[in-house]
């Protein structure tokens, strides 16, 4: 396989964790629409793009060897760009989504379904989740286009996990 396919596999390959929480929100019956998943899931793919801005801006360090060195690849120009440019995207997510609003808020043990309501902290770890795998499918694709191993689109396919987490902490 080559070419597009690949990106296409490998695609799916990424989606897999997504689809697997949207049955787990299913069956749990958390009280999120199809629409705000995929809306999560869009502001999360968004995320993708200021951090790759920023992590090519960081790309030139005065710091060229040793310790120092790693620490910044690692901690500077990968997670913290990641996790900086998707807490920003998520931002302007809930204040255009009107999530910050008091209005919105649900506490737990109001209204109808009282078993199953959302906190507005619950919410916006739900929707990190989402978005934190909105990003990693386009982190893999980017991973897989340039690499074409298989060994790194199955490493992909286990971090997208990692994503999502750090996204539901974000």
């Amino acid at each position: 396989m080559y070419g597009s396919w690949v990106l296409l596999v490998l695609i799916f390959i990424s989606s897999l964790p997504v689809i697997v929480v949207y049955i787990w929100f299913c069956i749990a019956k958390y009280r999120f629409s199809l629409v705000w998943f995929l809306f999560a899931l869009l502001a999360g793919a968004a995320t993708f793009f200021p951090a790759l801005i920023l992590q090519e801006l960081f790309s030139i360090s005065s710091f060229t060897q040793g310790r120092l060195a790693l620490f910044f690849e690692f901690f500077v120009r990968v997670a913290l760009t990641e996790e900086l440019s998707r807490l920003f995207i998520l931002f302007i997510f809930f204040w255009i989504s009107g999530l910050i609003s008091k209005e919105n808020l649900v506490e737990p043990g109001e209204g109808l379904d009282q078993q199953f309501s959302f906190s507005l902290v619950q919410k916006g770890a739900a929707t990190g989740l989402i978005a934190g795998l909105g990003f990693s499918i386009l982190e893999s694709a980017r991973f897989a286009a340039s690499s074409m191993e298989f060994g790194i689109i199955l490493l992909r396919f286990f971090t997208a996990a990692l994503h999502g987490a750090c996204g539901s902490r974000v």
